[in-house]
């Protein structure tokens, strides 16, 4: 058969219009969520999103390696991942199957978008306040990651042993669940492992997305299929569903096992002192990382704790007007963001000392362009490469075949590695800054939060002028007076940690009230809740996903359950999930304080429920944490964090993914009673119409 030729022209044409399609696909799953915290930020926070331009162009870039990555895997991932399903279980044996099982959870896991975002997640941690969770973060992240792989392995291994032996799924879900949540009570014990227990369960979340899903489907679709079994499609269900609990398990006994050997909790003075720089060393190796981190993430305590001669700090602040040297100690943190956030009054008068002798030293470029999509690239060789060598040496090596249209498939890998370089990228670039943005600021609405820029330096100070001022508990505060911008004198409360009496010198910070009133906090806390259960029911409509979860739910179910009604159960409970999750930043509240209980409730309604229905339910969970979705709620939850000096902001994921599965099991159950009661009905009517 001759083949056909297209015109170049009509070629260009044909391949523009799908790529056009392709994204405008992925531009609609973003759009929302994006329109949805753009708006909040004007309206609501009143605020402008800073670097608007450079988030736009992020923002674009997630769009566009959203469309190559996911062409990437239906032309060259999923093609060989469906191949090594299918033929692996006819051709070799079940320690094979497990051990290949194991090596894919790992790679598919690298591969895996969302991956980087929970990994940049350790720029806000510091190491004073949670150790073990810093060391993980930032000293150890590759390893994390392996981890975190090797958990999503032993799970697709016991989803294997499920689908060979015809285990039900609940006699995996059961012991799991509970292992996991006692070990996560056992970690409440322990300040150190206490600050990883978000973390942990938030990996449930980030390692279920576009890579792991697909090639973990086919693998146990394709393992169903070779026993027989009629209903393979359905039995391949449920396996994500255990790749969301298993990682749990793992970094909880990962971080266990590092524990012993990480240093306990200390304050900032007591970190950065020089008695204390042996134990430092296990987390920050080297003095130029440890003065990085003095600058980027500790107060002015940090810095005279690590120059503790004035003449030091001094230097050390005056070089920060030499571009190398503020380059080298703020990074990404711009000089004025540094001025605002981080730096005493004291320390902004030694600089703007600094600055007048050198007035050309205040320019900060942006981080390059370049800088971040190389690294980004370099990422994505690690993370592509890996998954496609074990499934080509599986398919070639073991199985001795060959993959179809090898020519799609070696596109596919490049679209792959050209999506993930750009996604990325993006995610650097856009979502995470815009999620941070809103989530930073977002405490205002119903609380007061220290104005960093409007820090005064009162020199000299009377406290003579303090007086009391009575509440209604018929305790006294004490308070002064303070001119405000029209000139009025307005009392303020007085902070006698802020005074020193050797200098006479008062630091008073200007706190803004709520941006509501002081009145209307509680609606102010209403707003919060709103907008995180808008931002997840919305986002979660928009995820492609879940309509194509929908879509199989319906067909295997034969109509009974619908996609429409999947669609909104599931979003209903990541809107439910996300508000949980704010709220437990918000309130301080442990994580295992919700988790017992939501996971108690999910056992129950598993008991209740249906082996299909329970496979089902159980995987929306992890199907509705996707590439978009996770970057941006972590950042959120990190900003929150941030803006309430909470020590970590993680846990959202991990509430985003346990209520979907109780919203879907509370409706395939409610689906079921209406079956149970009308088919008693319809045959009282059909008898009574015989009679």
């Amino acid at each position: 058969m001759k083949p056909i030729r297209i015109p170049p022209r009509a070629a260009v044409a044909m391949i523009w219009t799908y790529a056009r399609q392709r994204l405008a696909e992925q531009a609609r799953a973003v759009a929302f969520i994006v329109l949805y915290l753009v708006l909040f930020q004007l309206v609501v926070l009143q605020t402008v999103p800073k670097g608007a331009g450079r988030v736009a162009g992020g923002l674009g870039m997630v769009v566009v390696g959203l469309a190559f990555f996911l062409e990437g895997l239906f032309l060259g991932l999923m093609p060989l991942g469906e191949r090594v399903g299918q033929q692996l279980p006819q051709r070799t044996t079940l320690p094979v199957i497990l051990g290949f099982g194991l090596l894919l959870g790992v790679g598919a896991t690298l591969a895996e978008p969302a991956i980087a975002a929970l990994q940049t997640g350790g720029l806000t941690v510091t190491p004073w306040d949670a150790p073990l969770l810093y060391r993980l973060l930032e000293t150890e992240p590759e390893n994390l990651v392996i981890a975190v792989g090797a958990g999503v392995g032993v799970a697709v291994a016991a989803g294997m042993l499920r689908t060979w032996f015809g285990w039900s799924l609940k006699t995996l879900l059961f012991p799991t669940v509970g292992l996991v949540l006692g070990l996560s009570i056992f970690c409440t014990r322990d300040e150190n492992l206490a600050t990883i227990i978000n973390l942990a369960w938030d990996t449930g979340g980030v390692t279920t997305g576009p890579v792991t899903v697909p090639l973990v489907l086919s693998l146990g679709i394709g393992v169903s299929r070779s026993m027989g079994h009629r209903q393979g499609t359905a039995e391949g269900f449920g396996i994500i569903a255990l790749a969301s609990l298993f990682p749990v398990l793992s970094v909880l006994l990962f971080a266990i096992a590092l524990n012993h050997s990480t240093p306990r909790p200390a304050s900032e003075a007591e970190f950065f002192a020089p008695a204390n720089r042996e134990a430092a060393r296990r987390l920050v190796p080297t003095d130029e990382k440890l003065a990085r981190l003095a600058f980027q993430r500790g107060s002015e305590t940090a810095r005279r704790a690590l120059f503790p001669e004035a003449t030091q700090h001094a230097a050390a602040i005056a070089s920060l007007t030499m571009p190398a040297v503020r380059q080298a100690l703020l990074g990404p943190l711009a000089l004025e963001d540094w001025l605002l956030q981080r730096a005493s009054p004291a320390e902004q008068a030694l600089f703007k000392e600094a600055l007048a002798r050198q007035p050309d030293g205040l320019a900060h470029p942006a981080p390059a362009l370049g800088g971040v999509v190389l690294s980004a690239a370099g990422m994505a060789v690690r993370a592509v490469v890996p998954l496609v060598a074990l499934l080509l040496v599986v398919l070639v090596v073991i199985l001795r075949d060959r993959p179809r249209r090898p020519d799609e498939v070696l596109l596919g890998i490049a679209f792959s590695w050209v999506g993930m370089t750009v996604l990325t990228s993006g995610i650097a670039l856009g979502l995470g800054p815009l999620g941070d943005q809103v989530g930073r600021p977002l405490p205002r609405v119903f609380r007061s939060v220290p104005q960093e820029e409007g820090r005064l330096l009162l020199q000299p100070f009377d406290p003579a002028a303090v007086f009391p001022v009575y509440g209604r508990d018929g305790r006294a505060h004490p308070h002064f007076f303070l001119q405000n911008r029209a000139g009025e004198p307005v009392p303020v409360p007085f902070d006698p940690a802020r005074f020193d009496p050797a200098t006479g010198r008062y630091e008073h910070i200007v706190k803004r009230p709520p941006l509501f009133g002081p009145g209307l906090s509680l609606l102010g806390v209403a707003l919060v809740f709103l907008f995180a259960f808008g931002m997840g029911y919305g986002s979660t409509m928009a995820e492609p996903a879940l309509s194509a979860l929908g879509r199989s739910v319906e067909e295997l179910t034969v109509g009974t359950i619908k996609r429409g009604g999947v669609i909104q159960a599931v979003s209903l409970g990541v809107g439910l999930g996300l508000t949980v999750g704010v709220a437990r930043i918000l309130y301080h509240l442990p994580t295992v304080w919700l988790l017992v209980p939501a996971y108690g409730l999910l056992l129950v309604l598993t008991w209740l429920s249906e082996e299909d229905l329970t496979g089902f339910a159980w995987d929306a969970g992890g199907v509705t944490t996707g590439p978009v979705t996770v970057p941006l709620v972590l950042a959120m939850g990190l900003g929150i964090g941030n803006g309430l000096e909470v020590v970590d902001g993680f846990g959202i994921v991990a509430m985003a993914s346990v209520f979907p599965i109780i919203t879907m099991l509370l409706y395939g159950l409610l689906i079921r009673a209406r079956q149970r009661q009308s088919v008693p009905g319809q045959a009282a009517g059909e008898a009574g119409h015989a009679g």
